[in-house]
C-alpha cells in the first residue's frame, strides 16, 4: 500500500498541511494554474508509504515535470532518459513466469537483470565491433540514487522513473508545466484534455501571448483542430455524455426495481407468517 492523496487540500483539517510548506522557487512557474484549481488535472499529492512499497516504472502524465520532497524516511530512485525504449524500461523480456513488476521486485530483481543484460550486450559489441547487437539496449542509461529526508528530487518531463520506499516514508510532490516543457505538455493536453485545453489557450492569450502563439503554431503544423472549433467532435462528446447519463438512469431504475421487489417479497413472507 502506497498512499497518494490528491484531495487532502479539500479536507478542512488536512488542508492545513498546505501552510507547512512552499513550492521550491526553482519550480514556481505553474502554467496549468491559469485554468483554476477545479479545472486543472490532479497535480499535488501527499505521500505516505510503508517500507518496501513504491511505484512501478512510469512517465508522469501530460508530459509534466515534477518535484518530490521527502519529509521523513529513505527512498530509492531509478530514472531512465526518454530515449530508452519502454520495453527495456519495463523489463518485459526479463520477467519470468509468475513474477510481477511491483516496486520491491523491480528494484531487487528486474533492474539488476536489466543492467546485467545491457553490460553483456555492450561487452559483445565491443569485442566484435558490431553495435547492431545492442538492439534496443543501444545507448542504455539509468540513474540510481537514494533520497533522504529534507531532500528534493526533480523529475524532468518524459523520463521514466520508479521509487522504492526503503523505510516508512512521508513526502509531498507536485507536477507542473513551465515554459521549458510547454511544447510537450501542449501536444498531450490538446488531445488528452480537449475542453480544458480550450480554456487554457484563452488564458494563455491573456497572460502569455507568446505561448498562445506557439500553441497555435503547433496546431497548424500538425493540422490539429481544437475541440471548440470541431462540430463533429462536439457531437461525439455530447453523444458520449448522453449515453453515459442513460446508463446511469438505467442503473438507478434497475436498483430501485430490485429494491421494490425485495420489499414486496418481504411483505409476502410477513403475510405468510401471520
Amino acid at each position: 500500500l502506497y498512499i497518494f492523496d490528491a484531495t487532502f487540500d479539500e479536507d478542512k483539517y488536512a488542508k492545513c498541511l498546505l501552510d507547512d510548506y512552499t513550492v521550491p522557487h526553482y519550480f514556481n512557474e505553474d502554467l496549468f494554474g491559469l485554468v483554476g484549481e477545479k479545472r486543472r488535472p490532479p497535480y499535488r499529492w501527499f505521500l505516505v508509504g510503508p517500507c518496501r512499497s513504491g511505484t512501478t516504472v512510469h512517465i508522469d502524465p501530460l508530459a509534466t515535470s515534477a518535484w518530490n520532497t521527502l519529509v521523513y524516511g529513505v527512498k530509492r530512485w531509478v530514472l531512465f532518459p526518454p530515449h530508452v525504449p519502454k520495453s527495456v524500461v519495463k523489463g518485459r523480456k526479463l520477467i519470468l513466469p509468475g513474477e510481477d513488476d511491483e516496486a520491491i521486485h523491480y528494484f531487487t530483481t528486474i533492474l539488476p537483470r536489466m543492467k546485467r543484460r545491457a553490460a553483456q550486450l555492450l561487452q559483445v559489441a565491443s569485442r566484435g565491433g558490431r553495435e547492431d547487437v545492442l538492439g534496443e539496449y543501444a545507448n542504455f542509461k539509468c540513474y540510481e540514487f537514494t533520497q533522504f529526508a529534507g531532500e528534493t528530487v526533480f523529475i524532468p518531463h518524459g523520463w521514466w522513473h520508479a521509487v522504492l520506499n526503503v523505510t516508512h516514508t512521508i513526502g509531498i510532490t507536485q507536477n507542473f508545466c513551465s515554459k521549458r516543457n510547454f511544447d510537450a505538455v501542449w501536444l498531450q493536453t490538446r488531445s488528452g484534455r480537449k475542453k480544458m485545453a480550450c480554456t487554457w489557450l484563452r488564458r494563455l492569450k491573456e497572460q502569455y501571448p507568446d505561448l498562445a502563439a506557439r500553441a497555435k503554431e503547433l496546431n497548424r503544423r500538425d493540422g490539429f483542430v481544437m475541440w471548440e472549433d470541431d462540430p463533429a467532435e462536439q457531437r461525439r462528446w455530447r453523444q458520449k455524455r448522453a449515453d453515459k447519463e442513460k446508463k446511469k438512469r438505467e442503473k438507478k431504475a434497475k436498483k430501485q426495481a430490485n429494491k421494490l421487489q425485495k420489499e414486496k417479497w418481504g411483505e409476502h413472507r410477513t403475510s405468510e407468517r401471520k
